[in-house]
């Protein structure tokens, strides 16, 4: 079922049994406009396709422009919405495991540090597949795209010798992002010993899958998943984390506000500034780890503090 006539018979429906009052349903209608909206915006036109991850990776970008309230309220829009979907025309919900904290649960997960160096060093490099592979993920992680910007980047649109990537983003904004010099190397490898090898006619997808076509959000997906759980990380970290991880590790690192808003193509200052609450929250935790570490310490070893007086 096409996404605008699921959404054009949930309305329906909720004016039909009037259990709604006519503000709640224009509420309704306007979160899941923009949810559908969003969908198609990756390509996703049809109910059938949409995965759990989907909603997750959209939760987590309204989550940082929304207050926890406005964003639990457009979360219950969309269970609603398949939960009807789900009734009436026995179609799959993936709503059903999603959910939103509250407090500091609303903050954006991301990747630490030492979590992002593990995920990169666990590619082969000298397999043209994994190349593929561990370029997509490096083009997120360290240009900070959306996996929508990354699958649909254009190949004459990334400039390795000057090391800036043009990006196309939501409402066909444009930016121009910086790429880390680390990065560059393999970019150049990819193009040589993997894009060059898998093209089989003229395009100008800077990605394409060993089959010399676009390569799908879902294969990107999956990709990070299967990564995941191969590494034993216990967070669930989806592409869409990585950008998180980012903007909160160039942040860490001294970046301000603005020039993370400008990269991340954030319309509004206030939707970037989630991040400072969330290095804030990284530097406190590691405080108290290392505040903790020290009590333990002088109260286990107690005569070795006192000798050492």
């Amino acid at each position: 079922m096409k996404l605008d006539r699921a959404l054009q018979l949930f309305i329906q429906d909720l004016q039909f049994h009037k259990q709604s009052s006519s503000k709640t349903i224009a509420a309704y209608e306007s979160d899941l406009k923009a949810y559908v909206e969003a969908l198609e915006y990756q390509g996703i036109f049809d109910v059938e396709f949409i995965k759990s991850s989907h909603i997750e990776d959209y939760i987590g970008d309204i989550r940082i422009g929304y207050a926890v309230n406005s964003t639990a309220r457009k979360a219950s829009s969309i269970r609603s919405f398949h939960k009807f979907l789900n009734e009436r025309y026995d179609l799959q919900d993936p709503s059903l495991n999603i959910d939103v904290h509250h407090g500091n649960g609303a903050l954006p997960v991301f990747a630490t540090m030492s979590e992002i160096e593990l995920l990169m060093a666990s590619f082969n490099d000298d397999d043209p597949k994994q190349i593929l592979d561990h370029a997509l993920l490096e083009m997120i992680y360290s240009c900070g795209l959306r996996v929508s910007e990354t699958v649909y980047l254009q190949f004459n649109n990334v400039n390795l010798d000057t090391g800036f990537v043009r990006v196309i983003g939501k409402g066909s904004k444009e930016r121009i992002v910086p790429i880390a010099r680390g990065s560059i190397k393999l970019f150049k490898k990819y193009i040589i010993k993997s894009r060059q090898l898998f093209l089989k006619e003229s395009t100008n997808l800077f990605f394409i899958n060993t089959s010399g076509r676009k390569v799908t959000q879902r294969y990107v997906q999956l990709l990070m998943q299967n990564k995941c759980e191969d590494l034993g990380f216990k967070k669930h970290i989806t592409p869409h984390k990585l950008r998180h991880s980012y903007a909160t590790h160039l942040l860490q690192n001294g970046a301000d506000l603005r020039s993370i808003q400008e990269m991340l193509g954030h319309s509004d200052i206030s939707t970037t500034e989630v991040y400072t609450h969330v290095a804030n929250k990284h530097l406190r935790n590691e405080y108290e780890k290392s505040h903790d570490s020290q009590l333990n310490e002088e109260i286990i070893f107690p005569k070795l503090q006192n000798n050492k007086k």
